[in-house]
């Protein structure tokens, strides 16, 4: 399992037992993870703390020479803000741990020639099910239903 997929779920399960959505990310640049996060939409009751926003928030401003060498690892597809933010800044590549709970702008990623590998992580799908079930309310809200 890839070290950084692991860092990005780990997150996930941080977000989880404080009650808030269980998606989590890592920035990776020059194989250091420079920015970590997950969705803190409960936590802090903010409307753009998404995982991946989170993870480039808590890397601080960077270059665009940095952001063009970034990966941003993520443990589920992301949506059109996350996905425009790396289009916004130039992040070539995106690691998606799973995209079966929800399908986020893959192919609009990829028409804007960003690298997206998919890694079908199990544990990062069984924990988006099981939060899913406790709350769905949270989940439809966190996803604009």
């Amino acid at each position: 399992m890839d070290k950084f997929l692991e860092a990005a779920f780990e997150e996930a399960k941080k977000g989880y037992a404080e009650g808030g959505i269980p998606i989590g990310s890592v920035l990776v640049y020059d194989g250091k993870i420079i920015g970590r996060g997950h969705n803190k939409r409960v936590q802090n009751g903010s409307v753009v703390l998404h995982g991946e926003m989170d993870a480039l928030e808590n890397a601080g401003r960077q270059p665009a020479s940095v952001y063009a060498k970034c990966t941003l690892y993520t443990t589920l597809s992301p949506c059109p803000m996350c996905s425009g933010t790396m289009l916004l800044y130039g992040i070539p590549k995106v690691v998606i741990a799973e995209n079966k709970t929800f399908m986020g702008e893959e192919e609009w990623l990829k028409s804007r020639g960003v690298e997206v590998v998919l890694s079908n992580h199990e544990g990062c799908y069984q924990l988006m099910q099981k939060f899913i079930k406790e709350k769905p309310e949270l989940w439809n809200e966190d996803i604009g239903v």
